[in-house]
């Protein structure tokens, strides 16, 4: 058995997309998924399978969702290990709170890391970035979000290949992960 993640993009925000995830993790299960689990209502499924690459995975659960759902939703699948690969590389000091926002921004596979780290409008000495294999970690003091690329990447190619997580919950993934 392997443990995956899927991180479905868009869903119940702003009251937009409504997927409940009592009925998410029950169709999770029908499609032969196991110890399917949710954190929080932004479309984050923990689960295990024997079998089926992260791409068949994504498939299997988005005709799931459009099935129960009538909804049409990208759904990003990562192994454990390198959703933990992702949360590791977040520097320690970065969080999510009143002071400073981090988020994750995890990159289908399509997507080349050249081509990603050659369109980031990163302002210097506001927006710090690390890249990694799958995502792009994003930091900016409270004080500079005005004034920082990242609302620029916001409607772009790049945006609508992605799919966001703030740093808390890449965390709480992660140790939901290690909890088994």
């Amino acid at each position: 058995m392997t443990t995956h993640i899927a991180l479905l993009r868009g869903i119940n925000v702003g009251g937009n997309t409504k997927v409940e995830m009592a009925r998410l993790r029950a169709i999770c299960a029908d499609a032969g998924l196991e110890g399917v689990r949710t954190y929080i209502n932004s479309g984050n499924v923990l689960f295990s399978t024997a079998s089926g690459s992260t791409a068949s995975l994504a498939t299997l659960i988005e005709e799931a969702v459009t099935s129960e759902f009538d909804l049409e939703v990208p759904v990003l699948v990562k192994e454990a290990e390198a959703f933990r690969a992702i949360c590791d590389s977040i520097p320690p000091g970065w969080r999510n709170d009143k002071t400073m926002r981090t988020d994750v921004m995890f990159l289908w596979d399509h997507l080349d890391m050249g081509e990603v780290a050659e369109a980031l409008p990163v302002r210097e000495g506001i927006d710090e970035v690390v890249l990694v294999d799958g995502a792009v970690i994003w930091k900016v003091d409270a004080a500079n979000l005005t004034r920082s690329g990242r609302t620029r990447v916001i409607g772009g190619t790049m945006y609508r290949s992605a799919t966001v997580r703030n740093c808390n919950t890449v965390r709480k993934l992660a140790s939901m992960l290690d909890a088994g």
